[in-house]
Parts: C-alpha cells; sequence; structure tokens
C-alpha cells in the first residue's frame, strides 16, 4: 500500500521515516519529496509498505503523531487521477 505521509519537519530523514513506519511491519521504499532546485524538503512523503494490514496498522498509529514538534498527517495515497484538482484565477 502507498501512504502519503503529511506535514513532516523539514529536517526528517527518509531514513527516520523508515524507521518510523518499519516499528508496523516490512517497508520497501520511503520517498520524501524535495524541491527539485533548492533540495529542500517540501513537507510530505510517500512510504510503500507491501502488507496491507501492516500499512493500515501504521496509519491508524501514527496519524496525529507528533514528530519533531509536528503533528503528521497519515493516510493511503490516492492515484493522481483521484485527487482533486487546485483551480486558481477565480
Amino acid at each position: 500500500m502507498n501512504i502519503y505521509v503529511g506535514n513532516l519537519p523539514y529536517n526528517v530523514s527518509e531514513d527516520e521515516l523508515k524507521e518510523l513506519f518499519s516499528e508496523f511491519g516490512e517497508v520497501s521504499t520511503v520517498n520524501i519529496i524535495t524541491d527539485k532546485f533548492s533540495g529542500q524538503s517540501k513537507g510530505f512523503g510517500f512510504v510503500e509498505m507491501p502488507n496491507d494490514s501492516e500499512a493500515d496498522e501504521a496509519i491508524k498509529a501514527l496519524d496525529g503523531k507528533e514528530i519533531k514538534g509536528r503533528n503528521i498527517k497519515v493516510n493511503q495515497a490516492k492515484p493522481r487521477g483521484e485527487r482533486p484538482q487546485h483551480r486558481t484565477g477565480y
């Protein structure tokens, strides 16, 4: 299952995120999204866990958890086509 992790502290590392989610089971990949120019974290990322029941446990346990002073948002990632489109220029 692909898991969205938002409101991350900008100084959290992929290794720290993997360690956090590994408490609930196997983690296949961790990807913190960064700005392509500065390399600075954008404050969100994705964690892939192959076992859905372990992923569900991680989501329930970690959603709202405080990490380095910020309460993270954790839920199942939605495929790009299902996300609401941001509109500008009203």
